[in-house]
């Protein structure tokens, strides 16, 4: 298939069905070429093209890490170089990407979630541009609800985001710092259980508009 028409009928897929059966119809296909419209979709004006292309290109480096696990490495190699000052891009969704790939597969987990973690950490690769950071936030908390073990590393950087001036930072840390409770040391401070201000949340397959005190207490 053409790539012009490959990736028509990506965006088609992603648009027209259910999560759940876009994946599949993905899967079936060439995963090391079905994976380059999905990356240029991160950068789509169209919310719901733009995080469900996240969606599934998480899906589909799973997937690749059951075949080959090499191509997975690939892939998740490419999406940490956008976040490189080198590239000479942003990044827009390669964090988002990360997370859902590694909530996705255990062998990745292991290899990247360090790595991941890192973007947070003032002393580590931390990313400066606030909308990095709310990507890589969301991706700790997807993690964190798959994996909370593998995400535990994120708690002593939550703090800082749950003081930001940023609403989004503020309910992206705070679902985070919920999901970790189990498994890590974290506080979720008494500002944000107060904290009435609502933040568009993008679930995995939908949209929700909720307030902070909400991400901060319940499993959303």
């Amino acid at each position: 298939m053409h790539i012009r028409a490959l990736k028509k009928t990506v965006r088609e897929l992603l648009l027209r069905e259910d999560m759940e059966t876009a994946l599949e119809q993905l899967n079936a296909m060439n995963l090391r070429r079905v994976i380059n419209p999905l990356f240029s979709f991160f950068c789509s004006g169209n919310e719901r093209l733009r995080w469900r292309a996240v969606t599934a290109a998480g899906g589909v480096i799973a997937d690749m890490a059951q075949r080959r696990v090499e191509d997975a490495r690939v892939m998740m190699r490419r999406l940490m170089w956008t976040l490189n000052d080198e590239s000479g891009g942003i990044g827009w969704g390669s964090p988002e990407a990360m997370g859902e790939t590694m909530a996705r597969s255990a062998v990745l987990t292991k290899e990247y979630a360090a790595i991941f973690v890192s973007y947070l950490n003032p002393a580590g690769n931390y990313l400066e541009h606030p909308i990095l950071q709310r990507g890589v936030l969301w991706g700790a908390g997807r993690l964190a609800r798959s994996r909370g073990a593998a995400a535990a590393g994120t708690a002593p950087f939550l703090g800082a985001f749950m003081d930001s001036e940023d609403p989004v930072h503020r309910g992206l840390a705070a679902r985070c710092a919920r999901a970790l409770v189990p498994v890590a040391a974290v506080s979720i401070p008494q500002h944000i259980l107060e904290d009435e201000t609502v933040i568009r949340l993008y679930t995995g397959e939908t949209f929700l508009d909720v307030p902070i005190c909400r991400l901060a207490t319940d499993d959303i």
